[in-house]
Formats: structure tokens, sequence, C-alpha cells
């Protein structure tokens, strides 16, 4: 699903996607019965990703999309060690974490809610930024900031300390800083049955066992 979507982004081409697997959270109910109805009956989820510029030890820059989700992993046995900056600011002087993930709200009941982050509905105009693992400081959980916000990561020993960088399934390895911010250039239309809407499922996913 996130394959197609990124296909037809920035085009005037919406997506109704049917779960033929076992997650789907983008997805429909699989059934091909009156589908020509269904179709006219859908209600729409506007998306827009992530943008992904990261700068690795050999000065190469990568940048990329994400609809989920960015998050940086440590690539070695050795604990990540990040800074981290929004908008200009040092928040973080030293995050020591497996790693670290910014989502969007569509993103937020992915990773980000497996390493324990809040889900976002749509509206809110707000981006998790969550840690993986987080070994000092070991009570924070991460922060909502602002759809505006941008979030710079400084690869603290990036030669004892390596680490990865994800958007999606863009890869980059050996980072030393990754910038992360909303790209509201680029969107791409989601289509969804009657009374499930992604929004619903964002809101009934934070009363599920």
């Amino acid at each position: 699903m996130l394959e197609t979507l990124r296909h037809v982004m920035d085009r005037p081409v919406p997506v109704y996607g049917m779960n033929c697997g076992s997650v789907g959270f983008l997805m429909n109910p699989f059934d091909e019965d009156n589908l020509p109805e269904r179709l006219v009956a859908t209600q729409s989820a506007v998306l827009h990703p992530l943008h992904m510029r990261a700068t690795c030890v050999d000065g190469s820059v990568h940048e990329a999309d994400a609809l989920n989700d960015v998050f940086l992993f440590r690539e070695t046995r050795q604990a990540a060690k990040i800074r981290v900056d929004v908008d200009g600011r040092e928040r973080m002087p030293e995050l020591i974490c497996d790693g670290v993930l910014v989502a969007t709200p569509a993103g937020s009941t992915a990773y980000n809610l497996s390493a324990h982050g809040p889900i976002v509905p749509l509206s809110g105009n707000l981006l998790p930024l969550t840690p993986i693992s987080a070994f000092r400081p070991r009570r924070w959980r991460g922060a909502l900031l602002p759809s505006t916000a941008t979030v710079t990561f400084t690869i603290l020993e990036t030669e004892k300390r390596p680490v990865a960088a994800v958007a999606d399934f863009t890869e980059v390895r050996d980072v030393v800083s990754v910038v992360v911010r909303e790209n509201r250039t680029r969107s791409v239309m989601v289509l969804f049955d009657p009374g499930q809407t992604l929004s619903e499922r964002i809101i009934a996913e934070q009363f599920s066992a």
C-alpha cells in the first residue's frame, strides 16, 4: 500500500486499498461484491508525508519522503547517542537509545505505537517524537510536536556508534545528521468505506485492548 501511495503521490489519483494480508491499517475489508457502489460511497483522507534529509559520514546527502515515519536505529551492539534539536533549539543534548522516530498521524498507529508512542488524530496537526528503548534519560517517553516543527537529529560518536535512518522503506546507513519535517507540498488521497475512515480507526485504536 505504501509503495502504491508513493507512486501516485502528487497525482489526482485517489487510492482505495483492500486488505488481503494481516494488518492493513490503511486498507478496507476485502470484498469484490458491489465494488463500484462501494467506491461511490467512500470517504477520503488527505495524507502529507514527512521529508527526511540525511547526511552521511562520507558527506553524501539523501532525501526521501515517508507516509508512516522516519526512524533512526543503531547499527551495532552499541546504543546510539543522539542530540535532538527542534526548530534550531537544542531540546535534548544526549539521548542514549536503540533509536528514535518521528511519525505522521497516520503512522502513529504503526512503529510509533509499538514503541509506546501516542496515537495522534489526523486533525491534531501534531507529530509524535518517540524514543525506541531509551536508556538515558530512562523515563523520557517522547514529545508531541506541532506539525510545523523541524526536528534535527545529530549523531554523537559516529565511528563507535553508527546509526541508520529509514523513511518508510528508504534506508540510509552511517548518518551523521538527519533533518525531518512535514512536507505540505506533497499529498495523497486515500479512500475508506463509510464508518471506516482513517480518523475513526485512529480513535478506535485507542480503545482496543
